[in-house]
């Protein structure tokens, strides 16, 4: 089975690129989208759904390494977890650390018997091979790790432009947000505020307000929410 996870830290941003991403090279995979906003992994309910649901053999595409984890500490352990239960993780922006390649580096580990005649000889090339082994597990881990490193770092550094952004519009006298009192226009709003005035019977109409809301197909709330400011607006 492939999971393609797509992940957006807040309502206002886009998933159809990664979705576009991992489609295009995974056309069958299975896509779960989950809109989250902490630093954890534990917690993301769509996330945690596939990592109870995932069996040996599975696979989980992400579009990047950030998607997975935005702390490197809790990505690495993740991921190591993951494998370790023969999960297979691909990043479509980081290839280099997909398990396939760690699995290959475990793979191609030297084997060689030796049998010179000589057993100090044999002792010290069985030491030499065991610790390029070693070398060669600690390297493909250290790129692993740099990855997760990585990508925090990156996700800090937006952090941070945009505070310092923020700062410098504000100290440059640009309002930021929503001016305090200001009441937010829409166009549904302003549409649905003339159909009241043009059927309510409080204002050039004729229907009370169950039919009004009817009609014009509007929550309670908000109706009377546009009402107050109508009446507001004209001084009644």
């Amino acid at each position: 089975m492939d999971y393609g996870y797509c992940r957006i830290s807040t309502p206002k941003q886009s998933i159809d690129r990664q979705v576009r991403n991992i489609l295009k090279e995974y056309p069958r995979a299975h896509i779960v989208k989950e809109v989250y906003t902490g630093t954890k992994f534990q917690g993301r309910k769509e996330f945690d759904k596939i990592l109870r649901t995932v069996k040996s053999g599975d696979q989980i595409i992400f579009d990047s390494v950030s998607r997975m984890s935005r702390t490197a500490e809790e990505g690495f352990a993740l991921y190591q977890e993951l494998f370790n239960r023969n999960i297979n993780l691909v990043f479509l922006k980081e290839p280099h650390i997909n398990t396939a390649t760690y699995k290959q580096a475990i793979d191609n580990q030297i084997s060689i018997t030796m049998d010179s005649g000589d057993q100090a000889t044999d002792e010290l090339m069985k030491t030499i091979i065991a610790a390029l082994n070693q070398y060669i597990l600690k390297l493909a881990e250290k790129q692993i790790r740099l990855a997760f490193e990585q990508s925090e770092k990156e996700v800090a550094d937006l952090h941070q432009r945009t505070k310092e952004g923020i700062e410098t519009a504000r100290l440059n006298g640009k309002q930021i947000g929503q001016p305090a009192g200001a009441k937010l226009t829409t166009k549904k709003s302003v549409i649905s505020k003339e159909q009241i005035v043009k059927y309510s019977k409080d204002f050039e109409g004729s229907l009370d307000d169950s039919e009004c809301m009817k009609l014009i197909g509007i929550a309670r709330g908000t109706y009377y929410k546009y009402k107050r400011e109508l009446r507001e607006k004209v001084g009644l």
